[in-house]
């Protein structure tokens, strides 16, 4: 008879590193070129502290904590579509879709902001917070709609009963990216927003 400690464990619970080691070795990768971003954004910050603190005054940190609670649930829904997915509960896709819809009220608040500064005559060429505010920000706004794709597909490999082994993986490989995104932004939202 089987005891709780030598019980077999079912291939999808088992402890494990989600997703595959290529994906893992793509996140790293992204995280160490937004670090670069980061690293020569503090260094440029240091030597023009009140012209970036005049220019982040600029920006409105209402809109980047709506952003923040947007992608943070929206992260909290993957994370459940992920264990919904291996438990074969039938929920998953209905949990990457609300994930997507985070997704896209990121994308419209951000392009309302975005609008907003160009309205107000602030773009990329303004000053050298303005250039780095739009580029990281732009680019990171290109890793959440890579990511809403990234759900979309999940959410139709989700429709299926029971998934294998395989497509655990697939869910796994997209949750972790989707996992990235949040990261991201949880360093860019202080970073551009509130520290001075």
């Amino acid at each position: 008879m089987a005891t709780a400690a030598n019980a077999p464990t079912h291939p999808r619970t088992a402890p494990h590193l989600p997703g595959e080691t290529g994906v893992w070795v793509f996140i790293i990768g992204d995280m160490v070129a937004f670090a670069v971003m980061f690293g020569s954004y503090m260094y440029e910050q240091r030597g023009a502290p009140l012209s970036f603190l005049a220019s982040q005054q600029a920006l409105d940190v209402t809109v980047g904590t709506i952003n923040t609670v947007l992608l943070l649930t929206g992260s909290l829904f993957v994370a459940y579509g992920v264990r919904a997915a291996r438990a074969g509960t039938g929920r998953a896709s209905v949990l990457f879709g609300l994930g997507f819809a985070c997704g896209l009220g990121f994308v419209i608040n951000k392009a309302v902001e975005f609008g907003g500064k160009f309205a107000d005559g602030i773009n990329p060429t303004t000053d050298t917070f303005f250039a780095y505010f739009f580029f990281m920000a732009g680019v990171h706004l290109l890793h959440v709609l890579g990511g809403m794709a990234v759900l979309a597909y999940l959410g139709r490999v989700a429709r299926r009963p029971v998934l294998n082994g395989k497509e655990i993986r697939v869910v796994e490989n997209g949750a972790s990216y989707w996992h990235l995104v949040d990261v991201l932004w949880i360093v860019l939202f202080p970073l551009l927003y509130l520290v001075h």
